[in-house]
């Protein structure tokens, strides 16, 4: 009988090179060794069962034991606990042909599937190692139905898996897009689908159109989206006729909507799924009617359910999405902002759709006026996967961008931010959901006179409102952006259509009756002809809707333009009650009365070297962007003489000459006040 000693099998030296050297050497009376090494390399297990040709042999005698073979392996330092030590065991699959190692893979699947037994992870190795069984690509195509709407990464990996080991591709096209799509992976889930929807009958059609739909949304384009609905028709829509509303009503196609769902069908399903996709159909319907006020709470129900499911389904839009896109038309940001910290808590609508909720959170605190939230929810945004934004969503960070560089007075940001802007709506179109973006894009364009590279898209959202009926709830706030640019255009043409718009909604909607009413209190502000007490009225209202940087710039601009010391002190009050930022590292003088800051040290400069209180730093800064006394008390809510006082101790103090050499001069003190580092 052969021993341990024999050639080939020196077991003195353990080093990983001298066990893959002799386990590639094994042959010969070793042969045996080699089978039983192989088969374990494999997957089989002690003491077994072993493939069958190898319990042949030892069963008839013409092997040694498997008792003796294991001995053997053991004392040569191949096998170490009925497992086979790494480096053989990779020269042993290595070296072998790889028809004989997959026949022992078949092999080692049969008993597992006569067992009774899973293959779990084993199956992932095998399809990955080139292994082509449709025992393990059904397996693999299980594990990923099961956590297709939970996990979608994952899903995605094992279909592709189940690929490798000869799956369906046509079969699974639909799944494997929407694992895909739900991942944020929008180019592959459109090259999968693609391939689908042109194939002949393709299978599972309506869960593909469902992923289209998505696709398509969130590429910015949902027209085509609610192409693909109509494409697919009522017949074949079943439970996705939900879906259909979402994306046929936000072009503008109310018909369609109505055709293919009726908001007093019941689920499809006593499901929370089903009832959260019907409860979402419903309230969108409902925000067009005349009694809009019940729609939100449908939709935050809806969202609600979807969230308690846990399911990540391809969406045109999530229903926390609309709920709170529909609480800022509404003019509650906070419920906004509630709304989208719950869904993304729960992962609705799983990795793809957290920017948009993100970014929804950053637009409720920007109109709450908390800029500093704002900005670390973008952030957020930008981080919730491993993808770039989606145009939609990038089109949002954009305006985003642009608001919060409009309401902090930062020219040169609000500059670059409308270029960012401008290019993020080539990519993108105009859609109901997408309106509060635009109505600040149409604001912003007044500012900056680029009124004409944004009037198309001024259009195509004024044609789209009425093509659903001008419906209060979503046109209001868009007829108020309207307003802003008109009036900063100083264009009477463009105030007339939206303010009657506004008073036509004022009847049936409590957010257009405030709205039109700050509309008048601007127009007669812009004339000098107002009454203070009506302007406070109205900046006040503003910020009971939501809107307190809206208000406070109101009665901020009143205040300059009025004549009498008690009212402007009135309304610059108000105005900080509105918005505290704009006092925050002021020297607390009472408005109109500047005074000596209390920080100044003996020789009249301030501690940081700059020569500036905080207040004059805040002033220096908007002097050196070009604003005027006006400007500059508009900005941060001091009246006109307050500022010019300001800037008249600041010459002093620096030793200023003239204009120029002021400006000079206050480069260097700001430049100061962050010296250059060592």
């Amino acid at each position: 009988m052969a021993t341990v000693n024999q050639p080939g099998l020196n077991h003195l030296d353990p080093s990983p090179h001298a066990a893959e050297l002799m386990a590639r050497q094994l042959k010969g009376e070793n042969a045996a060794v080699r089978e039983l090494l192989l088969a374990l390399s494999v997957g089989f297990m002690l003491p077994g069962p072993l493939p069958a040709d190898l319990q042949r042999r030892i069963d008839g005698g013409e092997v040694e034991s498997l008792h003796a073979l294991v001995a053997r392996a053991e004392q040569a330092g191949l096998l170490l606990d009925g497992t086979v030590i790494g480096p053989a065991r990779h020269a042993l699959l290595t070296v072998a042909p790889t028809a004989k190692v997959h026949a022992l893979q078949r092999e080692l699947v049969t008993c597992y599937v006569e067992d009774g037994q899973p293959l779990g992870d084993f199956a992932r190795e095998l399809a990955r190692g080139g292994l082509a069984d449709l025992r393990v690509a059904a397996e693999l195509e299980h594990a990923a139905d099961k956590a297709l709407e939970h996990d979608p990464g994952l899903a995605y990996r094992l279909y592709d898996e189940a690929l490798l080991a000869g799956a369906d591709e046509t079969a699974t096209a639909a799944r494997r897009a929407q694992a895909a799509a739900a991942d944020g992976d929008l180019d592959a889930a459109t090259r999968i689908i693609d391939t689908l929807l042109v194939s002949a009958d393709p299978p599972d059609i309506r869960r593909g159109v469902d992923v289209a739909a998505a696709v398509w949304a969130q590429r910015g384009m949902l027209a085509r989206s609610a192409d693909a609905y109509s494409w697919l028709g009522a017949a074949r829509l079943g439970p996705s006729a939900a879906l259909a509303v979402v994306s046929l009503v936000g072009c503008g196609n109310r018909a369609g909507a109505d055709a293919l769902f009726s908001a007093d069908a019941p689920p499809a399903s006593p499901t929370l799924l089903a009832a959260a996709m019907a409860g979402t159909g419903k309230g969108i319907l409902q925000s067009l009617s005349g009694d809009p006020e019940q729609a939100l709470p449908i939709l935050i129900h809806a969202s609600d359910m979807l969230n308690s499911s846990g399911s990540a389904l391809p969406l045109p839009d999530t229903p926390a999405a609309i709920a709170a896109t529909m609480a800022l038309h509404s003019g509650e940001p906070q419920l906004a902002e509630a709304v989208c910290k719950a869904a993304t808590a729960a992962g609705q609508g799983g990795n793809a759709a957290k920017p948009r909720l993100f970014l929804l959170q950053a637009w409720s605190a920007m109109q709450l006026d908390r800029v500093d939230d704002a900005r670390l929810a973008m952030n957020e945004a930008s981080k919730a996967n491993h993808w770039p934004l989606v145009p939609r969503d990038q089109f949002l960070r954009a305006a985003l961008d642009v608001g919060l560089a409009r309401r902090t007075g930062d020219i040169a940001e609000l500059v670059m931010a409308w270029e960012r802007a401008r290019d993020a709506m080539l990519h993108t179109s105009v859609d109901l959901y997408s309106l509060l973006p635009w109505g600040e894009l149409v604001i912003t364009a007044a500012r900056l006179r680029e009124t004409r590279r944004i009037s198309h898209y001024v259009d195509e959202a004024n044609r789209l409102l009425s093509r659903l009926g001008d419906p209060p709830l979503w046109g209001v706030p868009f007829h108020w952006a309207a307003v802003q640019a008109a009036l900063l255009s100083e264009s009477p043409a463009e105030l007339a259509p939206h303010a009657a718009a506004l008073a036509r909604a004022a009847r049936t909607s409590h957010l257009a009756a405030v709205l039109a009413s700050a509309g008048k209190a601007w127009v007669s502000v812009l004339a000098g002809s107002f009454q203070p007490a009506d302007v406070e009225a109205a900046a006040r209202a503003l910020n009971r809707m939501g809107m307190p940087w809206e208000g406070a710039r109101l009665a901020g601009h009143a205040a300059a333009r009025t004549e009498e010391r008690k009212d402007m002190v009135r309304l610059l009050s108000c105005a900080r009650d509105l918005h505290p930022q704009s006092a925050q590292g002021g020297n607390g003088s009472t408005p109109g009365e500047p005074r000596a800051a209390a920080t100044d040290s003996g020789n009249g400069l301030h501690p940081d070297g700059s020569g500036l209180s905080e207040r004059e730093k805040e002033v220096a800064r908007l002097v050196l962007e070009g604003k005027t006394y006006r400007e500059i008390g508009e900005t941060i809510y001091i009246s006109p003489r307050t500022a010019e006082h300001h800037i008249a101790r600041m010459r002093r103090r620096l030793g200023a000459e003239n204009r120029s050499d002021l400006l000079a001069r206050l480069r260097l003190a700001l430049a100061a006040e962050n010296p250059p580092q060592e």
